[in-house]
C-alpha cells in the first residue's frame, strides 16, 4: 500500500526537525513554535504539528508551562540514566554481533576502525558509523530500534566526548577490543568490551560537565 502524501510530508518534517536538533540548529531550551517551524521548513502546519508531537513522544522535545515545546535539556541524573541504558544496550549488541556477524560485517567494522586512525579523521562521524555497524551485525530489529532512540537522545548532550583528542585515541583502542572479541566469536568478551567503552565515555562526559559548571560559575562571578 503506497504511503499517503500526508504521511510522507509528516515524515519529511519529522526527519528535518530531528536533523536540526541533532545538528544543534535548534539548541537546548529553544522554543519550537509550530508556525515558526513550519515557516523555516517551508512546510504546512499540519505535518509539522504531527512531527513535533512525535518528537515530544520520543523525548527530544519537552512541553513546558507558559513556553510550549522546547528542545529537551538533560540534567546530570538524566545523563547517568542515559549512559546506564547505553551500557546495557551496547553490551547486548556486541554480544549478538559476536554470535551473528558475517565475515563481511566484521571486515567493515575493521575498515571503519582503520579510518579512525587516519590523520584528520572525523572521529565523531566514524564513531557513529562504527556503532551502527555493530548494531546491524547484531541482526535484531528490536534492539536496533532501542539503540537508535538512545543514540538520538545522546545528541542532546551537545559536544561529543570524542572532541577531546585523548579520548578519541582511547576510544579507538576500546573499539579494537570490541572487534577482537567479535572476531573471536566470544559474546561474553564482546559484551564486556562494549560496556567498558561506554563506561569510559560516561566518565569523560562527567568530566566535561564539571568543566562546564566551573566555566559557568566563573562567568557569573565576573559579570
Amino acid at each position: 500500500m503506497p504511503i499517503s502524501k500526508k504521511n510522507s510530508q509528516s515524515l519529511a518534517a519529522y526527519n528535518e526537525i530531528k536533523r536540526r536538533i541533532l545538528a544543534g540548529d535548534f539548541a537546548v531550551d529553544d522554543r519550537l513554535r509550530e508556525i515558526n517551524v513550519a515557516h523555516h521548513l517551508g512546510m504546512g502546519r499540519t505535518p509539522v504539528r504531527e512531527a513535533l508531537k512525535r518528537l515530544e513522544d520520543e523525548g527530544l522535545l519537552t512541553h513546558e508551562p507558559r513556553r510550549g515545546l522546547v528542545v529537551t535539556r538533560i540534567d546530570q541524573r538524566g545523563v547517568t540514566e542515559l549512559y546506564a541504558m547505553r551500557e546495557v544496550l551496547e553490551g547486548a549488541a556486541a554480544e549478538f554481533a559476536a554470535r551473528h556477524a558475517t565475515d563481511a560485517e566484521i571486515e567493515n567494522m575493521a575498515a571503519i576502525l582503520e579510518d579512525e586512525r587516519q590523520p584528520g579523521a572525523d572521529a565523531v562521524a566514524l564513531n557513529l558509523a562504527f556503532h551502527n555497524a555493530i548494531y546491524a551485525a547484531a541482526h535484531n530489529r528490536h534492539l536496533i530500534r532501542s539503540l537508535n532512540a538512545v543514540t538520538d537522545t545522546t545528541y542532546l548532550l551537545g559536544r561529543s566526548t570524542l572532541a577531546v583528542q585523548q579520548r578519541a585515541a582511547k576510544a579507538n583502542e576500546e573499539h579494537s577490543a570490541i572487534i577482537a572479541a567479535i572476531r573471536a566469536r566470544d559474546p561474553q568478551a564482546a559484551g564486556e568490551a562494549a560496556r567498558h567503552h561506554i563506561r569510559q565515555a560516561y566518565l569523560e562526559r562527567l568530566r566535561m560537565l564539571r568543566e562546564l559548571t566551573v566555566h559557568t560559575e566563573h562567568e557569573q562571578e565576573s559579570s
